[in-house]
């Protein structure tokens, strides 16, 4: 199979070196362009040298539609009030695009986000690990098994950089369970902006949120029952894990007719990275 060309907006930052350095033991794929912003103090540098590995000859640019131009499929681990503009040039340039950038919120909107998806492949991943994508799936099984009675309570821990809290993935993992549980994502959702004050209200998700050090990602969902607790919980110890799951995705994403995807779309993905 020929390669993936892929193109990393965000290049600068921690997941974008981590996507190099991936990058760089997968015959797979191949980066032909690494984009940060206009206003980085990575212009101009090579790639490789920035992620920590030999020189690639390819130097960090602000120009994402010449990089589009010379990729298969993009991405994006920039900063959120950037996601919107990438959207923009994979839709005009008709790349697929991954975002893995956290903390957007409502900008790009949903309905934007969906009139991409009817013109290009696009996958949006709070968290691009293959062991959360199982997660997902464990716990909306878990949410709609257990009865009402099992409270859920969502534990999330990041290094203390981390911009956004709760993290993507926490929030994810409520709409999941919100999904077992058969509620809304305003209503999965509910407990997540404000602190508790009273007891607990009937059918809330709860969340807590750790930041410190250098964690790099941590979640335990609770099932909290009459007598018994549930834990399902995933550590991440390397943040090449996000890296390799991303470019798994970046690979399957770059065959797909345009919609709208999650990492669940490629758990059983078995185009071999070796």
């Amino acid at each position: 199979m020929e390669r993936a060309r892929v193109a990393i907006v965000g290049v600068s930052g921690r997941m974008g070196r981590a996507l190099v350095r991936a990058a760089c033991e997968i015959p797979a794929v191949r980066v032909t362009a690494a984009v940060a912003s206009a206003h980085s103090a990575s212009l101009g540098r090579d790639a490789g040298v920035l992620a920590g590995v030999e020189p690639l000859g390819l130097e960090v640019s602000s120009d994402l539609s010449a990089a589009l131009a010379q990729a298969d499929v993009a991405i994006d681990f920039s900063q959120p009030q950037a996601t919107r503009s990438n959207l923009d040039a994979c839709r005009a340039a008709r790349k697929p695009l991954l975002i893995g950038t956290t903390g957007f919120a409502d900008d790009p909107s949903e309905a934007e986000l969906d009139a991409a998806a009817r013109e290009i492949p696009l996958l949006i991943a709070p968290n691009t690990s293959l062991g959360v994508a199982l997660l997902m799936d464990l716990v909306r099984q878990a949410a709609r098994a257990l009865p009402p009675e099992f409270d859920i309570e969502i534990i999330e821990a990041h290094h203390r950089l981390k911009r956004d809290a709760p993290s993507g993935t926490a929030l994810a993992l409520a709409r999941a369970a919100g999904e077992g549980r058969d509620l809304s994502p305003p209503q999965a959702l509910s407990g997540s902006s404000a602190a508790r004050i009273g007891p607990r209200r009937q059918g809330e998700i709860g969340f807590a949120v750790i930041r410190g050090g250098d964690i790099v990602g941590e979640h335990t969902v609770l099932f909290a029952g009459p007598g018994e607790e549930l834990r399902l919980h995933h550590r991440a110890g390397d943040r090449a894990i996000f890296a390799r799951g991303a470019l798994r995705a970046a690979l399957w994403l770059r065959d797909q007719q345009p919609g709208r995807y999650g990492m669940r779309d490629i758990l059983h993905y078995d185009q071999s990275l070796r």
